[in-house]
């Protein structure tokens, strides 16, 4: 959904209703954090942008490739605002993804990013 709002420029609401229209048979139980991320990535997108900016040294954000720069700003948002969950966490299910979406290169490439995005918000958190 955020790789959608980023090609399509959709809002939130509208991406959100044509995804799961499309993957009607997805895991529901899901299906509300997703949305969740969706939205609230979509409305701090800037804040989140800048914080990616700041720990990626030599990229910028235009550079990346559109999977990895939204698995980033998945992760970003997650760190910014879902205390919750643990940074591991976080940092695992995003480099699993970038594994499975990305390039060769793109799970260190995200682990890198968000673990210094997660020491400059001060999550210490562990598992």
């Amino acid at each position: 959904m955020l790789f959608q709002l980023e090609a399509s420029m959709v809002g939130a609401d509208q991406a959100i209703e044509l995804f799961w229209r499309t993957f009607e048979d997805a895991d529901p139980e899901g299906r509300s954090y997703a949305n969740e991320i969706v939205r609230g990535a979509a409305e701090n997108l800037d804040a989140i942008d800048e914080k990616i900016t700041a720990a990626s040294q030599n990229w910028r954000l235009l550079r990346m490739s559109r999977v990895d720069r939204n698995l980033l700003r998945l992760g970003t948002w997650e760190l910014m605002f879902k205390a919750d969950v643990p940074r591991a966490v976080i940092l695992d299910e995003a480099v699993e993804l970038a594994k499975s979406f990305g390039t060769e290169d793109s799970s260190s490439f995200v682990n890198g990013v968000l673990d210094r995005i997660a020491s400059d918000l001060g999550r210490t958190d562990t598992r």
